[in-house]
């Protein structure tokens, strides 16, 4: 599906919190925004321009223009686009952001608002929604973007309904990290993240990436598990696997080309650690993959 979007410059600004419960914002690639982070708000994540990998608590996958997410309090995300050294997207988000307890409370008082509260239970792992119609999903977020006060939290509770009904989403984090590492901890993630995103074919070791941000083997594996989820091995791994799925999923490449094109360095433990995390074979999530193309809805 086209679907027509206006350029226009990214929003940066964040509004004093104090003065709103929901807020939204777009901003484009590369931009400050795009880092490995967390905060105290629920956060709907729309993609509209770009494809790359998508970070979310332990979960490492990839996206394109209709990727909606949504992510619940504290648990660490990130969007890196793949694009040429001097390409810029103008526009590729679009995020509304709310309150942690803003839903909650108003359950209290209003139980028609009730059935929202085991989607946003759900959102602790980060829910993908796979079937979401981009046209729609668009016109939510510009609804809620052009709207204030009473008007947008009402158009916020419509887009969240809709969502809340939704049966084809998938949780994305095995674990409901609730991050509080500070700034520069933040930035060493992000920092390995990006690397490990960006060479992922090639070797990649602990040691060079303890060095990389400035700390010792033994301190870097700790603290790297805990802000992702991960040890730093099941991690790469977690990387090389998404993209061998793109590869299973839209080209013909042989399996065997596929596995050393991602970084493993032999067949049998590139179908092991595939298994492992996909709960298949290679050969199988080729064949589902197809299988899904060719049962797709033109237009969805």
């Amino acid at each position: 599906m086209s679907v027509a979007l206006r350029t226009i410059r990214p929003e940066f600004e964040i509004n004093d919190r104090r003065e709103q419960s929901v807020h939204y914002l777009e901003h484009g690639f590369p931009c400050p925004l795009v880092r490995w982070h967390y905060h105290d708000d629920f956060e709907l994540h729309l993609i509209v321009a770009s494809t790359g990998k998508v970070f979310v608590g332990d979960h490492v996958g990839r996206f394109s223009p209709g990727h909606l997410v949504l992510t619940g309090p504290r648990l660490p995300h990130n969007w890196i686009s793949h694009t040429e050294p001097d390409e810029v997207v103008a526009l590729r988000d679009m995020v509304v952001q709310f309150r942690m307890d803003l839903v909650a409370s108003m359950a209290r008082f209003a139980p028609e608002l009730e059935s929202l509260l085991p989607l946003l239970e759900r959102a602790r792992h980060g829910i993908e929604f796979s079937s979401v119609n981009m046209q729609w999903a668009v016109e939510s977020f510009e609804g809620i973007r052009d709207t204030s006060g009473a008007r947008r939290i009402g158009k916020l509770l419509e887009l969240l309904h809709r969502l809340a009904e939704e049966q084809d989403y998938l949780l994305l984090s095995t674990l409901a990290i609730r991050s509080r590492a500070d700034q520069a901890s933040q930035e060493k993630i992000q920092q390995v993240t990006q690397y490990i995103s960006e060479r992922y074919a090639q070797e990649i070791t602990l040691k060079d990436m303890a060095t990389l941000v400035d700390m010792n083997d033994s301190a870097f594996s700790r603290f790297f598990a805990k802000a992702t989820g991960n040890s730093f091995i099941r991690f790469v791994n977690r990387v090389r696997i998404s993209k061998a799925c793109e590869l299973l999923s839209d080209s013909e490449m042989p399996i065997t080309s596929i596995c050393y094109e991602t970084g493993f360095n032999n067949i049998a433990n590139f179908n092991r650690r595939f298994r492992e995390l996909k709960q298949t074979t290679p050969r199988e999530y080729r064949r589902q993959s197809r299988l899904r193309h060719e049962y797709r809805i033109p237009g969805d």
